[in-house]
């Protein structure tokens, strides 16, 4: 049976989508090639017809969960007045919802301290997606030049994501949006 030529880009980007989902829910070492393709209703041995290797989905699952997290909070961003589109992203970010669906949530809390022990070869590339996130993320943050912008933006979303990730490790719903209210507390009155 003969595909049409765009339905490997589709397959392509249903793996991506698929291995993102899981890479963020299961850590990088859970999110095993076999258990992708199958996600993905394909064999183990498709996936070399889709990637030269683990790395490479890896790297575009990672990329996409960068892009899919940016895209929800600039449209945040977006809906809000210029001067409080910051505010937009902190809300959004440290929402009890995001926080409780790690699948659909930033690489960061879930993956950071895998990146952080990520291959040599591969931290040129995870610095890459870092920036792109960061040059969505830099108009909307406080501040009159570049530089007091980068500067929140790390301040503010180191702030997110440590709280995310102590967020989660709570055991019930009312515990976590304690911690999430804090920080967002904290972040609001801070800028």
């Amino acid at each position: 049976m003969r595909y049409k030529p765009e339905h490997k880009a589709e397959i392509h980007r249903k793996i991506v989508k698929d291995a993102s989902r899981r890479v963020r829910t299961e850590g990088i070492t859970g999110a095993a090639v076999s258990a992708v393709m199958q996600d993905a209703g394909l064999t183990h041995g498709g996936f070399y017809k889709h990637f030269e290797s683990k790395d490479e989905l890896l790297m575009e699952s990672l990329s996409e969960a960068f892009q899919e997290i940016a895209d929800r909070l600039v449209h945040a961003a977006e809906q809000s007045p210029p001067e409080t589109a910051w505010k937009a992203i902190v809300n959004t970010y440290l929402s009890l919802e995001y926080c409780e669906h790690v699948e659909y949530g930033c690489p960061l809390p879930a993956l950071a301290p895998e990146l952080a022990r990520a291959d040599k070869a591969m931290k040129p590339r995870i610095f890459e997606e870092l920036k792109k996130y960061r040059s969505r993320m830099l108009p909307f943050m406080p501040g009159q030049g570049t530089a007091d912008k980068e500067s929140a933006f790390f301040a503010i979303f180191s702030t997110m994501v440590g709280a995310i990730e102590i967020a989660r490790m709570m055991p019930a719903p009312a515990v976590r949006e304690k911690v999430l209210a804090s920080a967002r507390e904290l972040l609001l009155r801070s800028y």
